[in-house]
C-alpha cells in the first residue's frame, strides 16, 4: 500500500502516454452524454412521471448492478482474447445508441429498459477499459494515468449538469430536448475510441488466459487484491447513487432548472481532486489518502443531513465529490497494481461486481430510509455506515503492518 518515492518527486502529466490522453477524452464525452441525462432524470420521473423515491433508488441501484454484472463477464473476455480496446469500443457504441431512446420513451418502462441497457454498455466497456489504461501506463506514473482518466471523465459528469442547466433554462425545462442534445456528444466519444485509441502490442510473452472465471484462475488474484476489494465495498455501502445529491437539492426548494447544480458542484471538487490525488499516491500511503475519503464522506453526509439551505447542500456536495476524487481512481490504481498483468480484466470485473452489488443494497436502503425518514435518516445512515467503514479500514491496516512485521 506505499509506494517508493520518485527520485524528483513528481509525477509528471506530461509523461503520460497519449493514448492515456485520449481514453480520458473518451470518458468526458460519454459523461457529458450520460451526465445531462442523469442530472435531469430524477426530477422527470418524480415530478413528471409520479415515481416515489424508493422507486428511483430501486432503479439506480438496479442500473448499477447490471453494469457491475456485465463488467465481470467483459473484463474475463478481454483476457481470454487479450484484446481490450474491440470491448470498449463496443460498450461505447452501445451506450450512444441508447441515448436516443430516452426522448423517445413514451413512459416508465421505456426510460427504465434505456437506463438499463446504457448501463450494460458501461459493463461492456467498464473493466476492459480499464485494464487498457493499466496496460498502457508507465508502472511509476500508473496513479497519475487513472487520475488523469478520473479526472477527465469527471469533468465530462461536471458539464453534462452544467449543459443540462443552460438547456433546461433555455427550453423551459423541455426534458424531451435536452435528452436529444444529450446524443451528440455520445457519438463523439464513440469516434474517439474507434480511430484515437490504439491498443499496445505486448513486448513479452504473456501466459494465455483459457478460463479467467474458473477457479485455478481466481485463485491467481493475490490476499492483497482480495482486500483491495473488501474495502472498496464497505466504501460503495457507506455512500450511494448520486441522484439523492439531485433530490436533496430539490427537497431544499431549488427551482428545477437549477436542480443540476448540486451534480455541477460535486463534479468540481471531484474534477479538482481526482489527478493530484492519483499523483500523489505514486509517492505516498494510499492507505492514509482512503481514510482521508472517508473522513470527507464522513462530513458530506452530516453538512446534508442537518442542512436545509443552499450554502450547506454546496459545502455537502463538495465534501462529497472531494471524497470521490481521494477514492474513485486510487482503488483502480489498487487493483492494477495487486492483479496479474494477463487477468487485470477479470480483476477489474470481479471488483465492479462485488462493488456493484453494494450500491445496490446501498441504494436501496437510501431509499428506504428517505421514504420513511426524509433526507436527514438517509444521510445520517450513511454516516453510520461511512463510521463503520472508517474503523474497519484501520484495523485491516493495523492488523496487515503486525502481520508484515512478523515476517
Amino acid at each position: 500500500m506505499v509506494r517508493k518515492e520518485e527520485p524528483d518527486g513528481t509525477a509528471n502529466w506530461l509523461r503520460l502516454p497519449g493514448a492515456i490522453w485520449a481514453i480520458g477524452f473518451v470518458s468526458l464525452f460519454m459523461d457529458i452524454s450520460s451526465e445531462m441525462i442523469h442530472a435531469i432524470l430524477p426530477l422527470y420521473l418524480v415530478t413528471v412521471l409520479g415515481t416515489s423515491t424508493l422507486t428511483v433508488g430501486i432503479i439506480e441501484g438496479i442500473a448499477e448492478a447490471t453494469a457491475a454484472i456485465t463488467k465481470v463477464f467483459s473484463g474475463a473476455l478481454s483476457d481470454w482474447l487479450g484484446k481490450r480496446k474491440l470491448l470498449a469500443a463496443l460498450g461505447y457504441g452501445l451506450a450512444a445508441l441508447t441515448k436516443p431512446i430516452f426522448p423517445l420513451a413514451p413512459g416508465v418502462t421505456w426510460l427504465i429498459t434505456a437506463r438499463f441497457i446504457d448501463r450494460i454498455g458501461k459493463g461492456i466497456r467498464g473493466a476492459p477499459r480499464d485494464a487498457l489504461v493499466a496496460d498502457i501506463s508507465p508502472p511509476d506514473l500508473r496513479g497519475a494515468s487513472f487520475g488523469l482518466r478520473q479526472s477527465l471523465d469527471t469533468l465530462g459528469a461536471l458539464l453534462g449538469p452544467l449543459l443540462a442547466i443552460v438547456f433546461m433554462w433555455a427550453f423551459s425545462n423541455d426534458f424531451t430536448l435536452v435528452f436529444w442534445i444529450a446524443v451528440i456528444p455520445a457519438f463523439v466519444s464513440v469516434g474517439l475510441i474507434m480511430f484515437a485509441v490504439k491498443e499496445p502490442k505486448r513486448d513479452a510473452p504473456v501466459r494465455k488466459v483459457r478460463m479467467p472465471l474458473s477457479r485455478s484462475e481466481l485463485r491467481r488474484l493475490s490476499t492483497d487484491y482480495w482486500w483491495v476489494v473488501a474495502v472498496a465495498s464497505a466504501f460503495t455501502l457507506a455512500r450511494f447513487s448520486e441522484a439523492f445529491l439531485v433530490l436533496k437539492g430539490q427537497d431544499i426548494g431549488l427551482p428545477t432548472a437549477l436542480v443540476p447544480a448540486v451534480m455541477v458542484v460535486m463534479n468540481v471538487a471531484y474534477f479538482l481532486s481526482a489527478y493530484p490525488v492519483g499523483a500523489l499516491s505514486d509517492r505516498m500511503s494510499r492507505t492514509k489518502l482512503l481514510v482521508i475519503g472517508l473522513v470527507l464522506l464522513l462530513a458530506a453526509d452530516l453538512v446534508l443531513a442537518f442542512s436545509s439551505g443552499t450554502l450547506g447542500l454546496a459545502l455537502g456536495a463538495s465534501f462529497w465529490g472531494l471524497h470521490m476524487g481521494f477514492t474513485q481512481g486510487l482503488l483502480s490504481t489498487l487493483i492494477a497494481d495487486t492483479a496479474p498483468a494477463e487477468l487485470r480484466g477479470t480483476a477489474f470485473g470481479m471488483f465492479n461486481l462485488i462493488t456493484g452489488m453494494a450500491l445496490l443494497a446501498a441504494s436501496i436502503i437510501a431509499g428506504l430510509l428517505w421514504d420513511a425518514t426524509g433526507p436527514s435518516g438517509t444521510f445520517l445512515g450513511g454516516a453510520g455506515f461511512t463510521v463503520i467503514t472508517l474503523f474497519g479500514l484501520l484495523l485491516l491496516e493495523a492488523r496487515r503492518r503486525r502481520s508484515a512485521s512478523a515476517k
